[in-house]
């Protein structure tokens, strides 16, 4: 069984796991860790099998070294699964979304050719089971760990599968079925796929279909009640689309909306009084894109790590945006991602 540790002071609120897996002739060391109640991040200290004494050794002195940071033995938290691939390429790639400015959204909402879904808040997570094997797979395409109510929910449904979703905490909010039963299901029409999605989900385990609306009163409710009620956004997907990997170079038969605005950064430095310095690339070379205080129960971040920070908007001269604040490290983005097209700027009257 996992050994699970927990930090409660003040905000800070963070869980840390540590487990030993059997791994052919030995046994990995595996971890996650992150705020309660989030999806964890997860991997592995051990990259080849080690003997099982070794293990124990490794995990001892992981759990000494959270305990002399404070960290005590906790009964609750959720345990996480991994086979000691973690970090390791799946071979799997998703498929991404390109956004749409607001003077695009009344065509949208208005034809029955996409339909509405929520865009949650959460981190991107495709599952698959083979067998009596269930894996997790990250927006890059490298296998992590999976909190184990997922699992167990995974190992109930009587077939194989590949799903794609957003993991929210230990629910995973499933929009998209690739695979199923050994047949590749990504040439089909998106409604075909998820129509196959809500044959094998059942609404109330951890593994649940997100909502999906058609008609375009349905849409237009929904989507007002979303932006009413303070969700990260929408998005819209084209009913007859296949499944395509990877991000078009503009539109898309997937398109998504947020109803706040939120980046992907580089920290450049750590300054006083805990903040951090953030740069995005603009072309090949990085520019300045300004600072953000981290929260008391955030671990500051260290130069070269990828931080998700959300914010008012970007001023037009300098490139730096204005009211930001620290959301978390990213360790399913890459450097790439993290460039100047993400900002939106003042004189486009970008709202919170």
């Amino acid at each position: 069984m996992p050994t699970t540790l927990y930090f409660r002071e003040g905000s800070s609120d963070k869980v840390y796991q540590t487990d030993i897996v059997p791994a052919g002739d030995g046994f990995h060391v595996t971890f996650a860790y992150g705020r309660r109640g989030t999806t964890l991040q997860t991997g592995t200290k051990t990259t080849n099998p080690v003997p099982r004494e070794e293990a124990e050794r490794i995990a001892a002195k992981l759990i000494s070294s959270k305990v002399a940071k404070g960290y005590t033995p906790a009964e609750d938290g959720t345990p996480y699964r991994g086979d000691g691939n973690e970090g390791r390429d799946s071979g799997i790639r998703c498929q991404l979304l390109n956004p749409v400015d607001e003077d695009q959204l009344p065509r949208l909402l208005a034809d029955s050719r996409h339909v509405l879904q929520e865009k949650h808040d959460g981190r991107r997570m495709l599952i698959r089971k083979t067998g009596n094997e269930v894996i997790g797979i990250n927006r890059r395409g490298l296998i992590i760990a999976v909190p184990a109510p997922i699992v167990e929910a995974a190992m109930r449904i009587p077939t194989d599968f590949l799903i794609d979703g957003e993991a929210i905490g230990d629910v995973l909010h499933a929009f998209d079925l690739l695979e199923v039963s050994g047949h590749d299901a990504r040439r089909r029409g998106y409604l075909d796929r998820l129509t196959g999605l809500l044959c094998i989900l059942d609404v109330t385990s951890a593994i649940r279909p997100v909502r999906t609306f058609v008609e375009p009163d349905d849409k237009q409710d929904h989507f007002d009640s979303l932006r009413a009620g303070g969700a990260e956004g929408v998005v819209f997907k084209d009913r007859d689309s296949y499944y395509i990997p990877g991000r078009p170079n503009s539109g898309g038969f997937q398109l998504k909306f947020k109803f706040v605005t939120t980046g992907s950064f580089i920290v450049s430095a750590v300054n006083k009084r805990r903040s951090v310095a953030l740069v995005l690339f603009d072309g090949s070379r990085q520019v300045p894109a300004g600072n953000v205080t981290i929260p008391p129960d955030h671990d500051i971040p260290q130069p070269g790590d990828i931080v998700e920070v959300r914010f008012l908007y970007a001023f037009q001269e300098s490139g730096c945006i204005y009211q930001p604040v620290y959301l978390g490290k990213r360790d399913d983005i890459a450097e790439a991602e993290c460039h100047v097209g993400q900002l939106k700027y003042k004189d486009q009257g970008v709202a919170a």
